[in-house]
């Protein structure tokens, strides 16, 4: 199980349930470092979701600080997203539709396919 470290980052959104039941999420980033087990330099950010399911600490993984950084918030939007839904319930901070946590990564579009496949994969070098 990896550890959150020092964290360099929070932000707690607001959970709504169908009955109107209110609760909090916290999101958590741990300040990013080199990956130990990397060969290439590569680099590792530490993130947890508190409140909404698993509370495990993550990692997300970058060639550089920054880019482990800004996939770590990437992954997490996408996990609150599928969490919200997977427990019917509403997420709101400051009324951003995704919670002031967007960033696009750099991808290639692919043609469409199958039904519950990725449609994108993460650009190579070049």
């Amino acid at each position: 199980m990896s550890e959150l470290g020092e964290i360099i980052a929070e932000r707690r959104i607001a959970v709504t349930g169908r009955a109107g039941d209110t609760s909090e999420v916290i999101v958590r980033f741990g300040k990013p470092h080199p990956d130990p087990l990397s060969t290439n330099g590569d680099w590792c950010c530490p993130f947890q979701i508190h409140g909404l399911g698993d509370d495990s600490v993550e990692q997300a993984f970058g060639v550089d600080s920054l880019q482990a950084l800004l996939l770590a918030v990437w992954s997490v939007r996408l996990q609150l997203a599928d969490r919200a839904e997977q427990n019917a319930v509403r997420l709101d901070w400051l009324e951003q539709t995704e919670l002031g946590l967007h960033v696009v990564p750099d991808v290639v579009r692919l043609p469409p396919a199958p039904a519950g496949q990725r449609q994108e994969k993460e650009a190579g070098p070049g």
